[in-house]
């Protein structure tokens, strides 16, 4: 299967302009807009393996940069600029990607934003939201408050969490799902962290636990 990546730029209206990557493998039929993490940009190699992984099944991803890191400053960008470039990207997938299975989300805080902004305004086109670490709480001060906007939500969405996740206690995160109904799976890796690596001891790598990840978005993606 040949895979192409084209390096694109991303005009946001009123903010600027940011780098993006289609990963577009011959005859996808689906694409995931993938944000990044608070801390690394588009181009960090848990980003490079998920688009890898996805295209290796048949699936393309268009990531892309936020303001911030895009002009290397270090406090992410306010919630209404984050939404306003996942905005800009959703559109330009739907441009791209045309008639392919949209969805959306992604690492950490991007994959929080893209929550935010779809439970503002649904995304348009987008079908479902699946989360690479939802970041719940802050490491070791467990809460529900940032995922109190998520019922506002009606399309699918999939956590897709670690079971040693510091940011996503399971004990506050597993009523948040039920509560949401048929409309939110949770798929737990065990072992996983906040990135999804597991312990030596567990006798599986992280690139194992990583394909765990990308084979079950890919199943999910293809369900919706």
């Amino acid at each position: 299967m040949a895979v192409k990546t084209r390096e694109l730029k991303l005009d946001i209206a009123r903010i600027g302009t940011v780098s993006a990557l289609l990963t577009q493998p011959d005859h996808a039929r689906a694409c995931y807009v993938l944000a990044h993490g608070a801390g690394a940009d588009m181009r960090h190699s848990f980003m490079a393996k998920v688009a890898e992984g996805l295209a290796g099944r048949g699936i393309a991803t268009l990531r892309f940069n936020f303001p911030y890191m895009e002009n290397k400053q270090g406090r992410p960008d306010q919630p209404a600029v984050a939404h306003a470039a996942i905005r800009a990207a959703v559109e330009e997938a739907a441009r791209l990607c045309l008639g392919m299975t949209l969805v959306a989300g992604g690492k950490s805080f991007g994959g929080r934003m893209t929550s935010q902004a779809q439970s503002k305004a649904p995304l348009p086109g987008v079908k479902g939201l699946a989360f690479l670490g939802f970041p719940l709480h802050a490491a070791k001060k467990p809460s529900s408050e940032r995922a109190e906007h998520l019922s506002g939500i009606a399309i699918p969405m999939l956590f897709l969490q670690g079971t040693r996740d510091a940011l996503a206690d399971l004990g506050h995160l597993k009523p948040i799902i039920k509560a949401l109904g048929a409309k939110a799976t949770l798929h737990e890796v065990e072992g996983g962290d906040h990135s999804f690596a597991v312990l030596k001891k567990s006798g599986r790598t992280n690139d194992d636990a990583l394909a765990e990840v990308v084979d079950t978005l890919a199943a999910w993606i293809d369900g919706i």
